[in-house]
């Protein structure tokens, strides 16, 4: 359960209640169920759930956008993913692309058995790379009935050819492969699981490359920081994202709407221009001026709050 260091105040007109509930594996998810106080609890109301970025927990981004949410009407929830956060799972800062897009099955299994949610009007949020979990979920889960990513990461397309420029090499690939067998041997005989180096780097400067000083800026600072969001997965978390690619049906979630938001000047901007591309209609992409990737975490000025509202309530009709 939720034990605080929110990055943000409460709204005065929002209640938000800590839960918990189980996923299809068995792991206890740790989330915050926000909804306005004047919420008529005898009907039924439109649901969104929002999944947090890569790295980070629902006392960050997601709970930003779920606050902000519930303050427009819908009944919204911010979850921690598996093996992070204060979710279950053994091992810790474990991350797995079927475990994560179980996450959001599972958050849809939740809000849809609430007797003042339309099991029929439940829409999802994904940041960063929830987002490309997600769009996964997506794929295969009717439930959800409209879906919205910002600045997303397809983190299968991360791993498996890094960022945009920086292919993995045939040699590269090979050399990763080789190295996360003989940790899951070390690991298998009793080491400590091996952790990769934070995206978000402590110490910062103008010579640390631009997405880690912008990720730094964030989460290694108070204007993000949490103490469970380390941004840091197990190193032998890799290689199930070098064999599952995540959005590869992702013509398969229309007729239900995509809404693609991602920041102008944001590096992650080609992944949602690409899956824009890949998805069939509905879907819109809609790109904010002057925002880059982590302003969109928590920036409310820059965050297009309306923009969501209109799509969900378009599209949870």
């Amino acid at each position: 359960m939720s034990a605080g260091n929110y990055i943000f105040e409460l709204d005065e007109n929002v209640t938000r209640t800590p839960v918990t509930y189980k996923t299809r594996f068995g792991i206890t998810i740790a989330a915050d169920l926000y909804r306005a106080k004047n919420l008529d609890e005898s009907q039924q109301h439109p649901a969104i759930l929002i999944g947090a970025p890569y790295g980070g927990v629902k006392e960050q981004g997601s709970g930003i956008y779920a606050q902000n949410l519930a303050k427009r009407g819908f009944v919204a929830l911010a979850f921690d993913p598996s093996y992070n956060g204060y979710s279950g799972g053994e091992t810790r800062h474990m991350s797995s692309p079927d475990v994560f897009v179980e996450d959001f099955h599972a958050a849809v299994d939740y809000l849809g058995t609430h007797p003042f949610v339309d099991r029929d009007r439940i829409g999802a949020i994904g940041m960063c790379g929830s987002g490309g979990f997600l769009l996964s979920a997506a794929q295969v889960d009717p439930r959800l009935a409209a879906v919205a990513t910002s600045v997303m990461y397809d983190i299968s397309r991360v791993v498996q050819e890094g960022f945009k420029g920086s292919p993995l090499t045939d040699e590269a690939r090979a050399g990763l492969l080789d190295q996360i067998a003989q940790q899951r041997y070390a690991e298998f005989e009793g080491e400590a699981p091996l952790l990769t180096p934070r995206g978000a780097p402590i110490g910062f400067d103008e010579n640390t490359d631009a997405i880690g000083r912008e990720f730094g800026e964030f989460y290694s600072t108070p204007r993000g920081y949490h103490p469970n969001a380390i941004t840091q997965f197990t190193m032998t978390s890799l290689m199930p994202f070098l064999n599952f690619p995540l959005i590869t049906q992702l013509e398969k979630v229309s007729p239900r709407p995509i809404l693609f938001i991602t920041g102008e000047t944001a590096h992650s901007r080609y992944f949602s221009e690409d899956a824009y591309e890949l998805a069939a209609e509905p879907k819109e992409l809609h790109i904010v001026p002057g925002a880059g990737h982590v302003d969109l975490y928590d920036k409310t000025d820059l965050i297009p709050f309306d923009k969501l509202e209109e799509f969900f309530t378009k599209n949870l009709a």
